[in-house]
């Protein structure tokens, strides 16, 4: 992965992050890793635990950020929603979302759309 391109998903998940807790989430694990790949974003919120997916695109002329949530990339998310689950115990509500976020070429934000219940298990 390009420099460019880790940094534009670094600044993803910050602003992500931080639109989330606006919302009244817990922020619980950046990046948490497991055999099956990585979440972004593990929050908290009244209804349960919410594994987030960040996806942050220049622009949408390829497509929106939503889009690129492959079948694949849905399946592995599951995964790993459920190693966390089992490796910690947890026996409440959790679900899985995505955090859309477009920016303009200056890199200002267009928008940032949080998907709830965005990948089925």
């Amino acid at each position: 992965m390009t420099t460019a391109r880790q940094g534009l998903g670094a600044r993803g998940e910050r602003l992500a992050a931080a639109e989330l807790q606006r919302l009244g989430y817990v922020i619980q694990a950046l990046n948490w890793r497991c055999r099956f790949g990585e979440v972004d974003l593990i929050a908290q919120d009244d209804a349960g635990l919410a594994f987030v997916e960040v996806r942050t695109r220049r622009g949408e002329l390829f497509g929106s950020p939503e889009e690129s949530v492959t079948t694949a990339k849905q399946a592995r998310l599951v995964a790993a929603a459920q190693s966390y689950v089992q490796s910690t115990g947890w026996e409440g509500a959790w679900r899985i979302d995505v955090v859309a976020i477009v920016l303009d070429r200056a890199g200002h934000v267009q928008r940032i759309t949080v998907l709830k219940n965005a990948v089925g298990d």
